[in-house]
This record gives C-alpha cells, sequence and structure tokens, in this order.
C-alpha cells in the first residue's frame, strides 16, 4: 500500500516521535513493505514514519532507488552515536516537494538501531548515506531540514509555502 506524504505544515511532523516497543509482528513487517513502497512511489532515498503520518521512531532507507535490494535499511529507534567530517550539498524532502537547499551535514554517520526483529546494529555510512541517517533521524524528533538553513531562507521558502496554501495547492 502507498501511504500519501505528510506535507510540512502538518504537526505530525515537528513532534518526537513514540519509541518502538513491539518487534517481529506481521503488523510491523508489512508497514515496512509499505514504507519502502511508499518511499520508491515518491522517488525518495529515505523515508520516516511520521512522514506518512505515523508518530513512531521507523526509517527506511535506499541509496539505490530499488536497484540494489542488499542496500534496503530498515531503522528503528535510531539514534545518531558518531559522526565525522563534514559535507555540503543540495537536500530536499519528500514533505516539502519543490525545495532543495544546500545544507551542511557529517561526511560519515554512524547509527545505532533495532531492525524489524528487535536487533539492535550499528552501521556507519559516508556521503549520501551519512546525510540520509542524519536526515531521517532528525524526522523522528520533530526536526526538518530546514532548521539547518539560514533564517532567511527559511522565512522565504514558509512564505512561498503559505501562498501556494494559501491558492489551495498546498495539502
Amino acid at each position: 500500500m502507498v501511504y500519501p506524504i505528510v506535507k510540512f505544515g502538518n504537526p505530525v511532523l515537528e513532534r518526537e516521535a513514540a519509541d518502538v516497543a513491539e518487534f517481529d509482528t506481521p503488523e510491523l513487517h508489512q508497514f515496512l513493505a509499505d514504507m519502502f513502497e511508499s518511499m520508491y512511489a515518491a522517488k525518495g532515498v529515505g523515508l520516516a514514519a511520521p512522514q506518512i503520518g505515523v508518530g513512531k521512531k521507523i526509517a527506511v532507507i535506499d541509496t539505490s532507488n530499488g536497484e540494489k535490494p542488499e542496500e534496503k535499511l530498515v531503522l528503528i529507534n535510531p539514534q545518531i552515536v558518531k559522526v565525522e567530517g563534514k559535507q555540503e550539498g543540495e537536500e530536499g524532502c519528500l514533505s516539502i516537494p519543490g525545495f532543495r537547499e544546500q545544507v551542511r551535514r557529517p561526511k560519515r554517520v554512524t547509527v545505532r538501531a533495532q531492525d524489524a526483529t528487535g536487533l539492535e546494529f550499528e552501521k556507519t555510512g559516508e556521503d549520501l548515506l551519512a546525510r540520509a541517517f542524519v536526515h531521517e533521524t532528525d524526522h523522528l524528533y520533530g526536526r526538518l531540514y530546514i532548521l539547518h538553513i539560514s533564517a532567511l531562507k527559511r522565512d522565504l521558502m514558509k512564505r512561498k509555502i503559505k501562498k501556494l496554501q494559501r491558492a489551495g495547492e498546498w495539502d
């Protein structure tokens, strides 16, 4: 099932999500499959549960865009445990469609999370994967990438979104 992506302005995107306590259930496995399907349908490389209106600490990432099944990652209750270096690059968000900005992120990131069975693991990623780890984990704590851009650019973006909302082009 493809879930609709929740857009900027929806309160679920600005609240910390709840920890996941139940693992390895048919419902969780189906939800994760639906999250990947929703992410691919939206042409994203990562998706956090709040982006589809579910306030749980679950994120899926696939920087191969479905090309390499072994690169599919499930992060449940993730925490960033180590960051190294810096990278600057254009970043967007499925919940803020049509907008992209230069954002500084760590070049190398280690995340500690649980998989669908509850098994804890650590994974280190560089470049796009590092960016995805930080971006998706931020979502689970109610933070959007626009918090990492200048106040002026953020204000401009919010004004454009308000204009789209008034025109009925942003739901």
